[in-house]
């Protein structure tokens, strides 16, 4: 049901990719997750996109006169909006971390 919400759901081809087997060696895992969270991340920023574009198309329809219901128009925008404030905090979270890595005393 949550699934159905969240804009950063993996496709199930990313959600097997990061199975990952116990026999690899540190060096091979190390790469794997590296490859699998800049797919992940791709993979988010883009539903973030489609969500923004159809929201935008949406509206068009809806100003242009088109046969469009305005719940789905609102629907649709709140969507591209709560998807949008995820992804800016998760870009907050991920600069907070690294900017508190950079504080520390080595």
């Amino acid at each position: 049901m949550i699934n159905s919400v969240t804009p950063f759901r993996l496709s199930p081809t990313a959600q097997n990719q990061i199975d990952l087997k116990p026999n690899l060696s540190m060096n091979d895992t190390k790469t794997k997750m590296k490859m699998n969270f800049s797919e992940t991340l791709k993979q988010a920023i883009e539903q973030v996109n489609q969500s923004q574009i159809e929201s935008d198309n949406m509206t068009e329809a809806l100003a242009t006169g088109k046969n469009v219901e305005l719940h789905d128009v609102m629907i649709t925008a709140q969507k591209a909006s709560v998807t949008m404030s995820l992804a800016i905090e998760v870009r907050n979270k991920a600069i907070e971390a690294y900017q508190e890595m950079m504080r520390m005393q080595v």
